[in-house]
């Protein structure tokens, strides 16, 4: 009975990080749209000077902090699917 316990905690374990894996790809996704919706504003932008472009550059530099740092999270979560050491992510943890 505990071994299949384990086995159906492993495919649970398995199944939720290859789900965590599907959001983090889509929301990767998404940031890197609005990545390159901002360097559109910014070639929009004649004026070297004009204070948008700051704004722009600062949004900009924060989204590939945030992909980056999604991506080392997929990294890890394709990391350990590969070995077959699926790690359970509790909902409560998420935020």
């Amino acid at each position: 009975m505990r071994h299949h316990h384990r086995e159906t905690q492993h495919r649970h374990a398995m199944t939720s990080m290859s789900s965590e894996a599907k959001r983090l790809s889509s929301l990767i996704a998404g940031l890197r749209k609005s990545v390159l919706d901002i360097d559109k504003e910014r070639a929009k932008i004649k004026d070297a000077s004009d204070p948008a472009l700051e704004i722009l550059d600062i949004r900009r530099t924060n989204l590939l902090t945030t992909i980056a740092a999604l991506e080392d999270r997929l990294s890890a979560v394709q990391g350990l699917i590969d070995l077959d050491r699926p790690h359970v992510v509790h909902r409560s943890r998420m935020h």
